[in-house]
């Protein structure tokens, strides 16, 4: 079902959080019948967006909720609540025992076998080293604690984009060039230090995506205020430094749009990608240390 004639209304969260990410797309005045067959048959959504020049796919997953109602007197309206990799991080279990002598890609084969088949792809993973267990594993429970603990092990960030399956060394990023940010290539604004790390909004692109490097000029970046309390020294020091070559990866993706209103726009939260610095607070409770001694 197409309904891109229609207005859309849009809001996307993506992040290298090990947790599903979210989509909420509200339609406005579709038919009954749309409506109808919409809440019957459907189970998948796609979202794709951007600008002429940039254009592609921002968000699949599986529908959640499909609720409909009234704005106002005259206008209806369809709101899709759907989640990316929802079904296999809350109900992929893995059951099984490997021999000694295996590794951490083994680990992460067994336990991907039960999330494919919920439809989960394959995407990149880093190497994860070649040392080898010196007793048997055994691997049972939810598939998202098994990936949890070997990834805490390894030092690496697993996430779902897209239906695809990813894992990135902490102090690493994803295949492919930078994208340049900057005001000739849709950045709003200027890019600000805070708490959680570098933030910047740009025009909708894409081709950003968590774990994705995205190259940002330094001099452009508006420095974090500290605070002169002596109860702040804490939270002062855990605010991530920035990059002297302004290479940063992508932690948080949030996109917004409306096809009748404003321009769309991407909104990115991102680290260093050369791994120094301090962990902001999203890695740190997970137990992630970035190397601290460029800070």
């Amino acid at each position: 079902m197409d309904l891109s004639a229609l207005r859309i209304r849009f809001q996307v969260r993506q992040g290298d959080l090990q947790t599903p990410n979210w989509a909420e797309i509200t339609v406005t005045n579709p038919s009954p019948n749309t409506i109808a067959k919409a809440k019957k048959e459907y189970t998948k959504v796609a979202l794709q967006a951007g600008y002429a020049e940039n254009f592609g796919t921002i968000f699949e997953g599986e529908v959640r909720q499909i609720r409909s109602g009234r704005e106002n007197p005259t206008d209806t309206y369809l709101t899709i609540l759907a989640t990316d990799g929802g079904k296999a991080h809350n109900y992929a279990v893995v059951n099984k025992t490997l021999a000694a002598g295996n590794t951490f890609r083994q680990q992460v084969d067994a336990c991907l076998e039960p999330m494919k088949a919920m439809g989960v792809k394959v995407g990149y993973i880093a190497d994860l080293g070649s040392a080898k267990m010196p007793r048997g594993t055994v691997l049972f429970g939810m598939a998202r604690d098994c990936l949890r603990n070997i990834a805490q092990s390894t030092n690496t960030s697993w996430s779902i984009q897209n239906g695809t399956f990813q894992m990135i060394k902490n102090g690493s990023y994803a295949p492919g060039d930078a994208i340049v940010v900057n005001s000739r290539t849709g950045m709003i604004g200027l890019p600000t230090q805070t708490i959680d790390g570098i933030e910047v909004m740009m025009l909708l692109n894409p081709m950003v995506q968590p774990g994705r490097r995205i190259k940002i000029d330094q001099a452009s970046i508006q420095q974090a205020a500290l605070s002169p309390a002596y109860t702040a020294e804490v939270a002062n020091s855990m605010i991530p430094s920035t990059a002297d070559d302004g290479v940063y990866r992508v932690l948080v993706v949030d996109h917004a749009g409306d096809t009748r209103g404003n321009p769309y726009y991407t909104t990115v939260i991102c680290i260093r990608a050369d791994g120094q610095g301090v962990a902001p607070i999203g890695l740190a409770s997970r137990g992630i240390v970035l190397d601290p001694s460029d800070h």
